[in-house]
């Protein structure tokens, strides 16, 4: 084969570090859009990118030439650095260890931006804690539930 074509859509989900310090709700759109920057020049391609003031969900294809560990790793440095720079407020902000990422099929697309993008209105009845272990669940992926979150 001549060329290297590859379509790896997935579902990364984050966590502030320990519940430190929230993202203000005036200055959530301006970190969704420099996390789709950063992953743009990461070479992959954002789809849709969402959360609350304590997490982030990311939707995007995966880039042909990195590992997920190091993509994610990446996003969190680059946008973690440029945060702790919009002021004060920001000034000891760190996002969580680890991470979720999670396969979704063409097929799955528009139902998981619609997931995305309703966030807000999605947490108003369950936790992040709740969100998190049904993917996991869903997923079928062993975990303690001790380790969710860096405290």
């Amino acid at each position: 084969m001549a060329s290297t074509l590859v379509k790896i859509d997935v579902h990364i989900i984050f966590h502030t570090k320990a519940n430190q310090i929230e993202m203000r709700r005036s200055d959530i759109p301006h970190i969704h859009k420099y996390l789709g920057g950063i992953i743009k020049n990461l070479n992959s391609i954002p789809i849709c990118i969402g959360g609350t003031s304590d997490h982030v969900h990311i939707l995007c294809s995966l880039p042909k030439t990195m590992a997920l560990s190091d993509f994610v790793r990446n996003i969190k440095a680059y946008s973690s650095r440029w945060i702790k720079t919009l002021d004060n407020h920001y000034k000891e902000f760190e996002w969580q260890t680890g991470y979720g990422a999670f396969s979704v099929s063409p097929s799955l697309l528009a139902k998981t931006v619609n997931y995305i993008n309703g966030q807000e209105e999605h947490h108003k009845k369950k936790s992040f804690i709740d969100e998190y272990t049904a993917f996991l669940e869903a997923y079928n992926i062993r975990f303690d539930p001790d380790f969710l979150l860096d405290e």
